[in-house]
């Protein structure tokens, strides 16, 4: 990607200059046997659509505090780029009672209703299907989501020093987490454009964002992104790891 690059979001910005069709995020989630793939048109397109949210629904301001009560998923890689578009701290697993806005999975729904400001649930069905029933309190991500713009412009430019991740306790500016990522990439045998790396690392730690999404980001690479990976055997993993063509794996 471009050495110029200093957020997560451009990255992103690069990613989709060089090659818009080319697969970026391939998630399987093995527990309902849902795979979804989004090449970097598409994911851009749902983190444009997902920032304008932030920014015009919510009301969302560089520097504030977005805990993203979510596991490892495609949805959730789309937030927290986002969050980068934004300006905002994506805050994982963060304390929703401090946070200033708060995006749940539906298993967190009780702890995010800590949060005293806007709050957002995903119901994470396959296709990004909507609640049955939109939980109280909370604006369904599934449903709002769709008639947001295709473009996002933020309303003052992101800067790459101030706070943009924390995750497991650990601060991170825009630039750092570009920095690290590129740091990262050898050691997860990413190479540039072409790599494909197999994750079933959760998104509660550094290595798990840096592996399943923020490392291939950076090189050119794509991910495929596996929730509940022990459910299959080693044969099946082995399978899936030659018809995506994985070229490195974390697990």
């Amino acid at each position: 990607m471009n050495a110029t690059d200093r957020t997560p979001a451009d990255l992103l910005r690069s990613a989709l200059a060089a090659d818009p069709a080319r697969p970026l995020v391939t998630f399987y989630d093995d527990a309902t046997g849902e795979r979804v793939e989004l090449s970097v048109a598409t994911f851009a397109n749902w983190v444009a659509k997902t920032a304008n949210l932030l920014q015009n629904e919510l009301s969302a301001e560089p520097g504030e505090r977005v805990a993203l009560l979510l596991p490892a998923h495609w949805q959730t890689a789309v937030w927290l780029l986002a969050c980068s578009s934004v300006g905002v701290i994506a805050d994982v697993g963060g304390d929703p009672a401090a946070a200033d806005l708060v995006v749940s999975g539906p298993d967190t729904l009780d702890a995010a209703r800590a949060c005293s400001g806007e709050r957002v649930a995903l119901a994470l069905r396959p296709l990004g299907g909507r609640f049955p029933q939109p939980p109280e309190g909370f604006a369904d991500y599934a449903v709002e989501v769709p008639s947001q713009g295709d473009r996002f412009m933020p309303y003052a430019p992101v800067d790459p020093e101030e706070p943009a991740l924390i995750v497991a306790g650990a601060e991170y500016t825009g630039a750092e987490v570009v920095e690290r990522a590129r740091a990262d990439a050898p050691g997860f045998d990413l190479t540039g454009p072409g790599s494909r790396i197999l994750s079933a690392l959760p998104y509660g730690t550094w290595e798990g964002l840096s592996a399943g999404l923020y490392a291939p980001l950076a090189t050119g690479g794509s991910v495929v992104l596996c929730r509940h990976l022990d459910q299959l055997g080693e044969d099946a993993v082995a399978k899936r790891v030659e018809s995506e063509r994985v070229t490195a794996t974390a697990r």
